[in-house]
This record gives C-alpha cells, sequence and structure tokens, in this order.
C-alpha cells in the first residue's frame, strides 16, 4: 500500500511541485494550504508522514506541530524559509523530526522521508512501560515519571530517554544514538547528545538527587537497572 503524506503549504506552485514529484514517486498526497483545514484533516483521516510549513494562515506550524504530538508521533519534516537557528529549534522542540530551509532539492527532501519512514515509530511500542527505579516511561500514554511527579520532556528529550531505557543496560555510544534519535541525516552541533544527556540529568536525575543515566567516558552513555547516589 502506497505511503499517505499530508502536505501543509501554503505556496500554492511549490505545493503543487512537490505533490505532483510525490506522487510520481508513488505516495498517496493530500495537500491543504491552511494551517487549520491541515490540522483538521490530520484529525480526520490517517497518514504516515507530515510536510509542514512554518509560516501558514489560520495556525502556523508551530502549533500545529504541538497540537499532533499530543495525539500522534506521526513523522513531522518541515518545510520552510527561515533558516535562523532560533526557528530551527522552535521547530524542533515543538515535535518536528526533521527540518528543511527553501529552496531545497527535490531528490533530498524524498531521502529525508525515507529516513524518517524508516524509523522505528514510538506507535510499534506503545504497548510497553519502561522502568528503572521510580523512573517510568509509558509509551502508551506519552509519560513520563519519577516516583509520582510527572516530567515535562522536549520530543527530543522523550526520543533520548526512550532510546536508553530500550537499551538499559547496554552502553551507546554517541553515534549510535545521534543516529537513532536525529536520524542518518542530522547536520548540526557534533555535541548535541551531550547536550540533551545534560538537558535530561537536569529533569530526571538532579532534581531527585539520583543518577538514571551513566557516563562511560570517552564511550557513551547508558542507563543501568540498579541506582547510584
Amino acid at each position: 500500500m502506497n505511503k499517505k503524506i499530508l502536505l501543509i503549504e501554503d505556496e500554492v506552485k511549490l505545493a503543487r511541485f512537490v505533490e505532483l514529484e510525490l506522487k510520481y514517486e508513488g505516495y498517496d498526497v493530500t495537500v491543504c494550504h491552511d494551517g487549520r483545514v491541515g490540522f483538521d484533516e490530520f484529525q480526520k483521516n490517517e497518514y504516515d508522514l507530515i510536510l509542514l510549513d512554518l509560516m501558514l494562515p489560520g495556525l502556523n506550524g508551530i502549533e500545529i506541530c504541538r497540537r499532533i504530538r499530543k495525539q500522534s508521533e506521526i513523522p513531522i519534516i518541515m518545510l520552510t524559509a527561515k533558516d535562523e537557528v532560533i526557528d530551527k529549534v522552535a521547530g524542533l522542540d515543538s515535535g518536528a523530526d526533521d527540518y528543511m530551509t527553501k529552496p531545497f532539492a527535490i531528490e533530498e527532501l524524498l531521502a529525508r522521508m525515507r529516513v524518517a519512514l524508516k524509523r522505528v515509530r514510538p506507535e510499534a511500542v506503545q504497548k510497553n512501560v519502561y522502568t528503572c527505579g521510580d523512573l517510568t516511561l509509558d509509551a502508551d500514554k506519552h509519560l513520563v515519571k519519577v516516583g509520582e511527579d510527572t516530567i515535562d520532556l522536549t520530543k527530543k528529550e522523550y526520543d533520548l530517554l526512550l532510546y536508553l531505557l530500550k537499551s538499559k543496560n547496554i552502553v551507546l555510544s554517541r553515534e549510535q544514538i545521534l543516529n537513532q534519535v536525529w536520524g542518518y541525516n542530522y547536520i548540526g552541533e557534533t555535541n548535541v547528545v551531550d547536550v540533551y544527556v545534560r538537558y535530561l540529568r537536569s529533569k530526571i536525575d538532579e532534581p531527585y538527587n539520583k543518577k538514571f543515566i551513566h557516563t562511560i567516558r570517552g564511550v557513551g552513555y547508558y542507563i543501568k537497572d540498579e541506582e547510584q547516589e
């Protein structure tokens, strides 16, 4: 069965071009030129991937992304004319899986779509609950708790924690984490894994005087069963 793509893009000519290219590649494509209409379309039908513009009439891409992430882990690739770092960070923190700046080569977009569609989706493990001591990640509810406290994580923090918990007691290299959580096509700061490990520790380790995430110097990170002060 062909993959179903929802394209939310207000530039009519660009949307038409992308639509034709994707259909030529065998995708089923639905196009919306208004943000609110696009979000309604997402709610009414099932899709495999969303291509989402940042600046849209009706409802902007950041808000659409946030709303979708409350309901689904469908892959989202943002397409936007904005290339400032702050805009990229806002897009990724709102839940986007990838970010492409216009103008872009259609071949690169297709490659990034293939990567996003091949990744293991959290839906595949939604019936699992991952634990380490009193740290719990309920993938079915997209909920993280330490004891009775609910922990508010960004999408990348959540994805990183999920990967560490799924690989509990296995030391993961920075490259493994980068490839799994950010994707093989990630282009950015090479220390992003260390930065996000610090973010996670500031939320699940330090406030509770716990040490869930351990470092093997020069190798990588892992979560182990036994907690250490």
